[in-house]
């Protein structure tokens, strides 16, 4: 018999809730159920044929041993080259880290900087893993709910409110996961206001999905318009969302020397470095024609037009039209207190999103999980036949609520 106990980190977190909602939906697949399954957020493009001509060349050239830890000198040149051409940061090699997605660099600047008793402020709706990447480093989040009539975004009022000695980091998503709203450059220059107040706090920007985009405001991030926070701030990104290279596992970030070496430095200890044929297919990628993502963000707008009017005709959902990224939140708000055919009551979202998968054989992620009830998010990571597909189910599925 094992007598294996598991440390307090790993015992003080969960499971991703939405890898455990597309594990389901994957067993109900394979058992044979007829399943829409719109929990996953990975494209389901195929990624670029010329970030795969770029990988085959650089193992046929051998670029198969050990890179530096904190990536090859042209994937970091062509990580400044995109922070400068889009962003209008600037940096140089000392400030760029490279790791294996950018949820590892999230997880390990958390890592390098947060101790017992330090407070991360996580705005919610927020990505699921942020409480527990704080949690698994010995830190306390601190969940500031962000209502829908603000567009699910952190007001400076609300950010002021929050902050305490003990603050550490604020959390920026941007897009955002699971809301697709993005914040405008108005916006993240009344946050960087406030934090040029509280000089102790650092600024951990999530702007993995900014590529995906369809506002009709510019894609900015704040130390675009707030350069003075440039030595407090990390910027994360990756090719994961906007390349279709999920499985390639790169993303990088961009910040102060300290921070970036002390992420290093762990990284050294990880994994030594990411994957050499990866790093070669992203800085072709990042420096290469985006011909193919422009396409591909072209479609998502298509798919995101149609689950937004889709959704907001079914009696009891609405849902706001984001700004990026290939996410749906609506609101269930109106199905609650209704009863399903087999008599059981809707009394939240996980009721809701367990009725759609039983009932209509949608799979989706119930709002809880991102930190804000009532609401369930889906993917449109998907094609438009799915899509279409899934709200028929959801509209059939609401009708018989009574």
């Amino acid at each position: 018999m094992s007598n294996f106990r598991p440390a307090a980190r790993v015992s003080s977190i969960r499971v991703s809730p939405t890898t455990a909602a597309a594990q389901r939906a994957r067993d109900l697949k394979a058992e044979g159920k007829d399943i829409l399954n719109l929990t996953v957020g990975e494209p389901d493009f195929d990624t670029p044929e010329l970030v795969k001509a770029a990988a085959a060349a650089a193992m046929a050239e051998g670029q198969t041993k050990y890179t530096p830890v904190n990536g090859t000198p042209e994937l970091r040149a062509a990580i400044r080259g995109d922070f400068s051409r889009r962003l209008n940061i600037e940096a140089n090699d000392e400030q760029v880290c490279v790791g294996g997605g950018a949820k590892q660099i999230l997880f390990l600047a958390l890592m390098a900087t947060v101790e017992k008793g330090d407070e991360v402020i996580v705005p919610a709706p927020y990505w699921v893993s942020y409480p527990d990447m704080v949690i698994a480093n010995e830190g306390t989040p601190v969940i500031v709910p962000c209502a829908e009539e603000e567009r699910f975004k952190l007001t400076p009022a609300a950010l002021e409110a929050a902050i305490t000695p003990q603050s550490r980091w604020l959390i920026l998503n941007s897009p955002s996961n699971p809301t697709g709203v993005a914040y405008s450059a108005d916006e993240l220059r009344a946050l960087g206001e406030v934090l040029a107040r509280h000089p102790h706090i650092w600024v951990l920007c999530d702007e993995i999905y900014d590529r995906i985009w369809f506002a009709e405001f510019e894609a900015v991030s704040i130390l675009t318009v707030c350069p003075d926070l440039a030595g407090r701030a990390l910027v994360v990104n990756g090719v994961s969302k906007s390349y279709a290279m999920t499985g390639w596992r790169i993303g990088y970030g961009v910040g102060p020397v300290p921070l970036i070496a002390a992420i290093n430095k762990l990284q050294s200890q990880m994994s030594s470095c990411p994957s050499s044929i990866s790093q070669a297919a992203a800085a072709a990628a990042l420096a290469g024609n985006q011909s193919d993502v422009d396409a591909q963000v072209a479609v998502y707008r298509e798919r995101r037009d149609l689950a937004v009017d889709r959704l907001n005709a079914i009696p009891g959902l609405s849902c706001l039209t984001p700004d990026g990224a290939f996410y749906i939140y609506a609101s269930c708000a109106g199905t609650l207190g209704k009863k399903t055919p087999s008599g059981r009551t809707i009394s939240n979202d996980a009721d809701f999103v367990l009725y759609l998968l039983e009932e209509a054989g949608v799979a989706a992620v119930h709002g809880a999980a991102y930190g804000l009830e009532p609401y369930f998010r889906i993917s449109t990571a998907t094609s438009a036949d799915v899509i279409a597909a899934a709200c028929d189910r959801i509209s059939e599925a609401c009708a018989k609520l009574s």
